[in-house]
């Protein structure tokens, strides 16, 4: 008997179980209203399910209205917006996936323009459509670039505040059905902004050593672990490198995986960059494929905590490697799925682990397997019958 390709092996952390090991990584949409999710949400995310994916993460969700990246970024500071949340959640448990949800601040980076009107700072034309700016915080006053607004350092009272809300969003999380949660330390928001010391000046308890950096992520990691039940298990993003000598470095990384671990964080998911530039972007990365790959692989070795690896993984055979030599524990697939939401269906066929529409739903699966049985696909060399 044939073995399951390792891409299609469940995965189990705490009391949840994932079918098979792909991931859809979280992808902002910039279309929520207010903060709430509308249907455009709900069709995105679930044909990622209907997909075969085993988790499928929505996107980037803001604890706080003022974390918002921008206008069109949804949210979890109110309860009102746990209704759309709970159809996305509802509808991907359904169709066999598990839902799971980021939790961030944007920080410095929020009030921002969407990426199809610029990817910058919000400017008159965006007001003339009704976004308005308001004043980003940070770990220091230190702008993301020239021309970004100058934000606002937090206070002690402003930490303790964003902590609580962190809470407060993972139990709305928790009533919207979601059965994993990730915080975002990543990509130059907040939580990654205090970790790196280009954006983290302070002289307080929340700067200066890398522990003193790293303490808000812990601190947020901790209230977040305690809100949650012994079986939903919690996910870091981390940008594991700035791309910047000066930066965040991967030694820190695994510092900081070895201190989430003990704090009981189940598994790091390995972004990097985004420090000082866009959302992914990191100074001198090469973008090959799989490039941030060997960030992963040096966590979960060295840090002993299971890794998701991420960025320009685009093919079955690619997947299946880095799961077998042991480099990651899950594979995260963003913008490929947005190509082909069915992606973990067709990786499935690719690797031999579906030679009949059997793992596709059933409304499809069938056709499928009837045409693929029956039909006569058209040839432009054979001329037709007659």
């Amino acid at each position: 008997m044939p073995t399951t390709p390792l891409l299609f092996q469940s995965f189990q952390m705490r009391g949840v179980v994932a079918r098979n090991r792909v991931v859809i990584s979280p992808m902002c949409q910039y279309t929520a209203h207010d903060g709430h999710l509308e249907d455009w949400h709900l069709v995105n995310l679930g044909r990622f399910a209907i997909g075969g994916a085993g988790i499928v993460f929505t996107e980037a969700t803001a604890v706080q209205k003022q974390g918002r990246i921008t206008h069109g970024c949804p949210g979890l500071w109110d309860d009102s917006q746990i209704p759309g949340h709970a159809r996305i959640a509802q509808f991907v448990s359904r169709h066999g996936a598990i839902p799971a949800i980021q939790l961030g601040h944007a920080g410095r980076k929020a009030s921002m323009q969407r990426p199809w009107f610029g990817n910058g700072p919000l400017n008159a034309e965006d007001f003339a459509r009704g976004d308005m700016p308001w004043t980003p915080v940070a770990p220091s006053a230190i702008p993301v670039a020239d021309g970004w607004p100058v934000p606002q350092d937090m206070s002690l009272a402003d930490i303790q505040t964003l902590i609580a809300d962190y809470v407060s969003a993972t139990r709305r999380a928790l009533a919207a059905g979601y059965k994993l949660i990730e915080i975002h330390g990543a990509h130059g928001y907040l939580v990654h902004s205090f970790l790196s010391p280009i954006s983290n000046t302070r002289t307080d308890a929340y700067g200066g050593d890398l522990q003193g950096r790293m303490r808000l992520a812990l601190e947020i990691a901790q209230a977040v672990r305690a809100a949650l039940p012994d079986d939903i298990p919690l996910a870091f993003r981390t940008s594991a490198v700035d791309g910047m000598p000066e930066g965040w470095q991967l030694d820190d990384t695994v510092v900081l995986s070895r201190a989430l671990k003990d704090l009981g964080v189940d598994i790091v998911d390995c972004s990097s960059g985004g420090i000082a530039g866009g959302a992914t972007s990191a100074r001198g990365a090469k973008r090959q494929p799989g490039f941030q790959v060997p960030y992963a692989e040096r966590v979960r070795h060295e840090a002993e905590i299971p890794t998701i690896a991420v960025g320009l993984i685009t093919h079955p055979e690619q997947a299946e490697a880095i799961l077998t030599s042991g480099q990651a524990d899950l594979i995260a697939i963003a913008r490929e799925a947005l190509v082909d939401p069915m992606w973990t269906l067709h990786a499935a066929q690719s690797l031999g682990h579906d030679t009949d529409f059997s793992t596709w739903p059933q409304q499809s699966g069938w056709w499928l397997a009837v045409r693929a049985q029956n039909s006569e696909f058209y040839d432009p060399d054979t001329p037709p019958a007659t």
